[in-house]
């Protein structure tokens, strides 16, 4: 890689297991991603947030989705999303120079001022919420509510810095199958502008699939013997749409310049009523049961530009959708921008990437469900239950007893050692450091609370334990 800026190429998928990609034992062919697999890093361990608004919090913000009021996909009453006073990570490498570009799903705030032209972006084409809007204009219910109500049909927008964002086409069942398509000739036609420009640029591609309702393209539909079911045509077009990506860079001529990272939002869902398939490979459950491994483990591959870049590596070091946010500052040589008036959850793992370390700085990691509580704590291959999901139409149950499970062994989460030994003092005593750390980064930087019009507290230098928030700043923040 140069000495410059690389570009850098964020592709986001929907719902998709650790184990639905040929390279993670998925039996749907997926060559070419696969191929990019092969040409960089295979993350073994990588893991998402609970939800779609949660992981995608954390991917622009660096932050856990509880510290931003963001941790659940349900709307609250007030305003949904990102609060202005988050820092994204468009925002921070448009500051450093970058032209910005999101394509396809948002999912983290559909008024203006919370919009992606208003976080970062210089220009977006796209839908503010979920591919569940797809549906709503079928059923003839929802059109009565909505004129009564006077509530609009779903459609996809485009914007740009400074400019109001517009309606451009409705989002409904006619455009489901040609969604990603479409998506993908957008971002394909930015990078080509942007690679013949002078500045570098990060575009975030926010693909549709696998998300209900689902319709697959007519190229993908059916039309191999070898393919049986929705998902596996869903998982082929995928594969397809990926490869259209790593071409349009590579025609470019800026392969040698650009990052290209490959991931999913949350794992896959086995509940009949709402998936069509998928795998979460060795892993117990899906994302409607957290907090088991298959509830948050989902695949990641990163290809780094030249010819010195580590190649067809397969890792277990940890990495979660927090990372991206420090990892790409560095990379973009803006490590400086990162914000240091608020906690930050994210690593920099740029090194690791370079192979220029054999750790990418992740040890632990806190996972919190989608009503905001802590499901579990993760340091290397120890996990700590704290409480548990039994599916999406289930509430959160507290652990009478913390659960305690080796991963290494036990990946399917089904041995407590507890019952096994009963000596896991010392293994709770990291949850409880972990644990510690959290409840004193809240007491001095207060969750922000859902809904809200926060814009930000002003932070008091304490010493040891750094910030203190006061008093009267307090409205609109809430203490977990």
């Amino acid at each position: 890689m140069s000495d410059q800026q690389p570009n850098i190429v964020f592709v986001l998928c929907d719902n998709v297991g650790w184990g639905d990609f040929g390279c993670y034992g998925g039996q749907t062919p997926t060559p070419r991603i696969d191929k990019l697999a092969s040409e960089g890093i295979r993350f073994n361990s990588y893991t998402s947030e609970s939800q779609c608004c949660p992981t995608r919090t954390a991917c622009m913000t660096g932050r856990q989705s509880v510290r931003c009021g963001t941790y659940s996909v349900i709307p609250v009453p007030g305003k949904h999303g990102l609060t202005p006073w988050e820092y994204t990570i468009a925002e921070l490498l448009s500051d450093a120079g970058y032209a910005t570009g999101l394509f396809g799903k948002w999912h983290l705030g559909e008024e203006e001022g919370r919009l992606p032209n208003d976080q970062g972006f210089d220009e977006w084409w796209g839908y503010k919420n979920s591919a569940d809007e797809c549906g709503y204009s079928s059923y003839p219910m929802f059109k009565a509510i909505a004129e009564k109500l006077k509530v609009d049909t779903p459609k996809i927008w485009e914007g740009k810095k400074g400019e109001k964002s517009k309606a451009v086409r409705e989002l409904d069942l006619e455009v489901r199958p040609l969604l990603d398509e479409l998506i993908v000739d957008k971002a394909s036609d930015f990078i080509k502008r942007e690679a013949k420009g002078d500045k570098p640029f990060y575009t975030y591609i926010a693909l549709s699939h696998v998300h209900p309702p689902e319709q697959p393209h007519p190229d993908f539909d059916k039309t191999d013997p070898e393919r049986l079911g929705m998902y596996a045509d869903l998982i082929a077009e995928m594969d397809h749409r990926v490869g259209q990506l790593v071409d349009c860079v590579e025609q470019a001529g800026i392969a040698d310049d650009t990052v290209f990272v490959f991931c999913s939002d949350n794992s896959t869902c086995h509940v009949p009523a709402f998936a069509l398939g998928g795998s979460t490979g060795p892993f117990r459950g899906d994302f409607t049961r957290p907090p088991a491994e298959g509830s948050m483990r989902v695949p990641a591959i990163v290809r780094m530009p030249g010819n010195s870049a580590p190649k067809g590596v397969v890792t277990e070091e940890m990495l979660a959708c927090h990372d991206w946010y420090r990892t790409f500052a560095s990379l973009a040589g803006a490590a400086d921008k990162v914000p240091t008036d608020r906690p930050m959850d994210s690593v920099d793992a740029s090194k690791f990437l370079l192979g220029e370390s054999k750790e990418t700085g992740r040890e632990s990691l806190l996972f919190f469900a989608g009503d905001g509580e802590l499901m579990s704590i993760r340091w290397r291959n120890i996990k700590i239950w704290l409480g548990y999901c039994e599916g999406m139409d289930h509430p959160n149950v507290k652990c009478s007893f913390p659960r305690f499970y080796d991963l290494g062994s036990d990946p399917q989460e089904l041995y407590s050692l507890f019952t096994d030994k009963l000596d896991c003092g010392w293994e709770y005593a990291i949850a409880m450091k972990l644990m510690e750390e959290y409840e004193k980064s809240i007491e001095a930087c207060p969750n922000i609370k859902p809904g809200s019009e926060f814009h930000g507290y002003s932070l008091v230098d304490r010493g040891e334990h750094a910030l203190e928030v006061k008093a009267e700043e307090k409205a609109g923040v809430q203490t977990m």
